[in-house]
């Protein structure tokens, strides 16, 4: 390496290591007050031995200047210590404390040496362990900062060694003799810790980078290196604070991609990873220093509004949101269409805590999804009433003697060319002391949530079987499971249980799913319906044509029978539409070799309809209303007796 090149390396400034630059400062600025106080402490000491000796310019007023000097550095220190530096600031200071660093040592060496031809041979020792002693000192209390303290050696120790070894005598020659070897040693001793000081600043900054990403990559989603559900609930509980301190207001949302699952199903993750990317991308595109985006997992996202506005400008803002999700999503030349429901909850209004606001949140987004997907839903009162009114449902469903308050009612399913019933399904009833008759559209979805369903399933099962070997063969039973049935295998071996010790023959039963249920888990949901199917059990898909995914399910599922939802039979005599709908599920149907039947008839001209149009399987009030157990009996003799006729006069 050039000379020139070590040179500037130990006697300059990196300014382009900042972590270094900024350490130096910091550990000078520390060491300020001890370096001034030595200098002054051995400075009055030598002009005190000096007094009747040297003249007073020698004894008062040099030192009185040069201590003047340490006072101002000390008071301009004391005004500066909490100052937060810029890089540039920083790398002036040092430049500074370099040269002043010099200056003061060469003004100290020339009173020290301008004292030298006064007193005896005691003050001549007295001067060399002054400036002996504050060489040392200044090297120790500047030796992070290794440009300062060799200035100050080179500028003080060797001219003053050398001064004393051109004295000629021996003593003399021997001390600066001395004082060289020792300055040559310091400076070795300064230049090791310098380095060492600098690996260890270097280290130091690489553990923080490193720390410093492990905490960013903590806190990223992978996927859409948007923020993710942990940083989400910080930032959430942040602007909590914030919001306290100002007394102000912001908003807290929840997204959902409707449809996504049956994307991922049909096409593979690795096209529904590319689709959330997508829609990260746009929501991405939709904020800004007010609006806080994040990945909560899933297709769940995260949405912090920063600065509240008026109901109408967070539902427009909302309307937005749900507009990009709702544009075509291609990927790998494949067209796939999404909607993004969305829940808004007002902090300040709904609660304090982020759990709180992201419940009340999510609760809105179940609204939407249910009463208005693919638009914005604000939490409401009438919300906040529904919320306690569910949690005291949940609290006393976790009490409740389940096999005392739970009964099944029993609805039948109609041949209606035979004019008979074929079936009866089981509909869960419960009648809670506290809380009185509760509609099982109520309290299914809260067990479900709060994992209580699995229990009821296998109570109500077995009641229901035990209800079902008073019937006469054929009538087959219709049995519901829910979502944490259908994927659970835990669950699902407890059900096959349940039905082989019953006594009722596994081939008249018919296990009722949802499109919603198996495409929860599509692959353990079809897993589990082969279990049901091997041991003889048949198998219905509930609710056909109301979710996304009905061509999926038909496909991967050992299907028996497709129920056509009730919300395609209500205007299907006035709504071509609706016809045309129940027609092609009809004709898919006979395709597949799969039974059809309809829920929701409530008339003759909708049964004589259905008729028309080939359908045999039919249920609904037309045909019955759900019954006790005591009742079924005599009503599938009473069916027996007068079969109920179907035609298209009807």
């Amino acid at each position: 390496m050039p000379i020139k090149t070590t040179l500037k390396r130990i006697f300059g400034i990196d300014a382009s290591n900042s972590s270094l630059v900024m350490a130096q400062v910091a550990a000078f600025s520390r060491q300020v007050p001890l370096l001034y106080f030595i200098l002054a402490v051995n400075t009055v000491t030598l002009a005190l031995n000096h007094v009747g000796i040297a003249p007073q310019l020698l004894v008062v007023d040099v030192p009185g200047a040069l201590l003047l000097v340490c006072a101002y550095r000390v008071v301009i220190w004391l005004k500066t210590r909490h100052q937060v530096l810029s890089l540039a600031q920083a790398v002036t200071r040092l430049r500074a404390t370099t040269v002043l660093g010099g200056l003061l040592g060469v003004l100290f060496l020339c009173w020290s040496l301008a004292l030298y031809p006064y007193g005896d041979a005691r003050s001549h020792g007295h001067i060399t362990f002054f400036v002996g002693i504050t060489v040392v000192s200044c090297i120790f209390c500047l030796m992070r900062v290794r440009s300062a303290a060799l200035t100050l050696t080179l500028a003080v120790a060797v001219p003053f060694a050398m001064v004393l070894m051109s004295k000629g005598g021996a003593t003399e020659f021997s001390i600066g003799l001395n004082l060289l070897l020792v300055t040559g040693a310091m400076v070795y001793v300064l230049i090791n810790s310098s380095g060492d000081f600098e690996r260890m600043i270097s280290a130091q900054d690489a553990m923080r980078k490193l720390s410093d990403e492990n905490l960013r990559l903590a806190n990223l989603d992978s996927l859409t290196d948007l923020p993710n559900r942990r940083r989400f609930f910080a930032e959430l509980e942040g602007q909590i604070r914030a919001s306290a301190r100002l007394g102000t207001e912001f908003v807290v949302g929840v997204i959902d991609l409707d449809g996504f699952k049956p994307v991922n199903d049909l096409h593979g993750h690795a096209v529904g990873d590319l689709v959330l990317r997508e829609a990260g991308r746009r929501l991405t595109a939709l904020s800004n220093d007010g609006i806080f985006v994040a990945r909560l997992g899933g297709d769940e996202f995260g949405i912090i509004l920063r600065h509240s506005g008026s109901p109408d400008e967070i539902l427009g803002f909302g309307d937005r949101v749900c507009l990009a999700l709702r544009a075509p999503y291609t990927v790998r030349g494949i067209q796939c269409n999404l909607s993004g429901s969305l829940g808004f909850a007002f902090a300040g209004q709904t609660g304090a805590s982020p759990e709180e606001l992201y419940e009340r949140a999510d609760h809105a987004l179940y609204h939407a999804k249910g009463n208005r997907r693919g638009h914005p839903v604000i939490f409401s009162a009438e919300h906040e009433i529904e919320i306690r009114r569910q949690g005291l449902i949940e609290q006393r469903l976790q009490g409740a003697d389940i096999e005392a308050e739970m009964r099944l009612d029993f609805q039948p399913v109609f041949d209606t060319r035979s004019g008979r019933p074929v079936a009866m399904e089981a509909l869960a009833r419960w009648t809670s002391p506290e809380l009185g008759p509760l509609s099982p559209a109520v309290f299914i979805p809260i067990a479900e949530r709060s994992e209580m369903i699995n229990i009821l399933t296998r109570s109500l099962l077995r009641k229901a079987l035990a209800a079902a070997r008073e019937w006469p063969e054929p009538i087959r039973i219709a049995f519901n499971l829910s979502a944490r049935d259908v994927v659970s295998e835990e669950a699902m071996a407890q059900i096959i249980a349940i039905i082989e010790t019953s006594g009722f023959p596994p081939h008249r039963i018919d296990m009722e799913v949802t499109e919603t249920s198996v495409m929860t888990d599509l692959d353990r949901a079809e897993a589990s319906l082969l279990r049901l199917r091997a041991v003889g059990v048949g198998i219905a898909l509930d609710d056909f044509g109301t979710g996304y995914s009905s061509l999926s399910c038909v496909h991967r599922l050992p299907l028996d029978k497709i129920k056509i939802d009730r919300g395609f039979v209500v205007d299907i005599g006035t709504r071509k539409s609706s016809r045309d709908v129940v027609e092609t599920i009809v004709a898919m149907c006979r395709n597949f070799d799969i039974e059809c039947v309809v829920e929701g008839i409530e008339t003759a001209e909708q049964a004589a309809i259905l008729s028309q149009m080939g359908c045999r399987l039919m249920q609904g009030y037309h045909f019955g209303r759900p019954m006790p157990k005591e009742a079924v009996p005599a009503f599938i003799r009473q069916a027996a007796a007068a079969p109920i006729k179907t035609n298209s006069a009807a």
